[in-house]
């Protein structure tokens, strides 16, 4: 098969479309005949030399891919050769093929498309899991999400606001804003502009938000802590902005505030399968029923993955990019 492959970490240019082996389904696993990927901020910090995958997994970059099933490996049940699915992977998106726990596996929801289903995997598990089953955050609660334009924003905006949250968003610019808004936005904060605690405050009559989601890590945890509500929660999935900072622990006592921090990718198996168990539970019907859906900035050959990192890299996307095979 091919894979998109990393000969030596760098720039864009450093991605190499090569020949390389099949991978063969273990046991509890399931091969797929990739047809999309689509491409995370992970992805490029792997690029780089900065984010290895875990032990025994793909050395291909790609956390997520949709496709059909080509082979089933030992002790598999519930699946069969031919369906039409999506994974959360621990990497191998880039390629034609690749093996996954069935675990991680999901089916294409109904009114999605094979190649748009890519898109999925990684937002919905990550909003899900750190805004729901972390922060657990509640109707009538007010949702923060730094980074609202992006893949992670989009679906959490829909997300919060499906289970009946009010939705600030930080992004940089009104044309961003503007589709922040479309999906539902209520609270408009162009971050270039403006200072998100007084914005967040000003919105919600001094309260703050009750639950962040923040993408950027040490530059904003001092004002993180200062815009959440007594008995905020502060989830870290990104660092961005650095990955050390202080922060005034008497500020963080006395809003009775927590704070946590979680990826996905190095999670143990048991733990990926149990969110995505969630997520076909919680989140595929409402993207059946329509009140949630993928969002989908552009596609691009699989090949062509440097110029898809170029526009990430460059924030000139809203939603996700996608790579087709």
């Amino acid at each position: 098969m091919r894979a998109i492959t990393i000969p030596e970490p760098g720039g864009p240019e450093a991605l190499v479309w090569a020949d390389v082996p099949d991978p063969q389904p273990a046991e509890g696993e399931v091969l797929i005949e990739v047809a999309a990927s689509a491409v995370n901020r992970a992805d490029l910090l792997q690029r780089q030399g900065f984010y290895d995958p875990p032990p025994g997994s793909s050395p291909y970059p790609g956390l997520e891919c949709s496709g059909r099933i080509s082979a089933l490996g030992p002790g598999v049940h519930g699946w069969a050769v031919g369906d039409e699915v999506c994974a959360l992977l621990a990497g191998g998106g880039y390629a034609e093929k690749v093996a996954v726990p069935a675990g991680q596996v999901l089916p294409v929801p109904s009114g999605v498309d094979l190649v748009t289903a890519a898109a999925l995997p990684e937002v919905t598990c990550t909003v899900w899991s750190n805004v729901f089953m972390i922060a657990h955050l509640r109707p009538g609660e007010t949702l923060l999400v730094h980074g609202g334009a992006s893949g992670i924003g989009t679906m959490a905006i829909q997300l919060a606001k499906a289970v009946g949250a009010r939705v600030a968003v930080t992004a940089g610019g009104p044309e961003k804003l503007a589709r922040c808004a479309e999906l539902g936005a209520d609270i408009l904060i162009d971050y270039r502009e403006q200072d998100f605690v007084q914005e967040i405050r000003k919105a919600t009559d001094g309260t703050g938000a009750d639950v962040i989601l923040d993408i950027i890590g040490a530059k904003y945890l001092q004002r993180n802590v200062k815009a959440l509500a007594v008995s905020g929660r502060l989830a870290i999935i990104g660092l961005q902005g650095g990955v050390k900072a202080e922060l005034n622990l008497a500020a963080l006592m006395a809003k009775r505030a927590a704070i946590t921090g979680a990826g996905l990718r190095a999670r143990p198996l048991n733990e990926k399968a149990a969110i995505v168990a969630a997520v076909r539970e919680h989140v595929w019907p409402l993207i059946a029923n329509g009140q949630v859906r993928p969002i989908v900035d552009r596609g691009l050959p699989m090949a062509d993955a440097a110029e898809a990192h170029r526009v990430v890299d460059a924030s000139a996307h809203v939603g996700k990019v996608v790579l087709t095979v």
